[in-house]
């Protein structure tokens, strides 16, 4: 009996593991089947087959397209049947994909994060006006509480207008707009409230288990 064993190490490498041995087993059956009608014949109940096991995959786009490549890549691009998409080569397959770009990072203030850069460049392509100027002061306040959430202590408003002009090139300025930044207090004042209450919530919590 323990004669038609079968070890892992004696069977074929599996190509894609998420459909198994069986898969993989029918799909090497239908590179040897000779008569071209019976193996396209087979490949498509591959396909249906695979489809039934990728139920999650049939609201994606090209669903059918992926499982056919995926039946090629199974045969190690031997099954020679008719797709009804181009077939992939193994040399596609080996290709490395393009390095993606890392997203712009600006580490001499690092606190601000990179949306705020992008806030910047939105806001310099706007036309002077009104609107513009509203949203470099609501940009500047931000930073302001960034600044704060990094630095507890203080900041000068003078300091987050440098930084300012300096991260839109000297394209974005506060000097000709008559407001004034917000008041540390009041940016700040959100944070403390919310752990004020998630304090008061802990120790409430605390207090009821302590009655059991």
């Amino acid at each position: 009996m323990t004669n038609s064993l079968e070890y892992n190490s004696e069977r074929t490498q599996l190509r894609i593991p998420e459909y198994g041995r069986n898969i993989q087993r029918m799909v090497e059956h239908a590179i040897t089947i000779e008569d071209k009608q019976k193996r396209n014949e087979t490949a498509k109940a591959i396909i249906d087959v695979m489809g039934n096991m990728q139920p999650h995959l049939r609201d994606v786009t090209d669903f059918q397209h992926k499982l056919w490549d995926q039946l090629f890549i199974i045969s190690d691009f031997k099954l020679d049947v008719d797709s009804p998409f181009p077939k992939p080569t193994a040399e596609l397959l080996a290709e490395r994909p393009e390095p993606l770009a890392y997203p712009q990072n600006f580490p001499k203030y690092r606190f601000y994060g990179n949306n705020i850069k992008r806030m910047i460049d939105e806001a310099i392509k706007m036309e002077d006006g009104d609107l513009k100027e509203a949203l470099t002061l609501t940009i500047a306040n931000h930073m302001k509480k960034c600044y704060l959430n990094w630095n507890k202590d203080h900041v000068d408003d003078q300091v987050i207008i440098k930084h300012l002009d300096e991260l839109s090139d000297g394209k974005l300025s506060l000097k000709e707009i008559e407001s004034n930044l917000s008041d540390a207090s009041d940016l700040v004042k959100h944070k403390q409230r919310y752990k004020s209450s998630k304090k008061s919530h802990k120790s409430h919590h605390k207090n009821n288990r302590k009655r059991k």
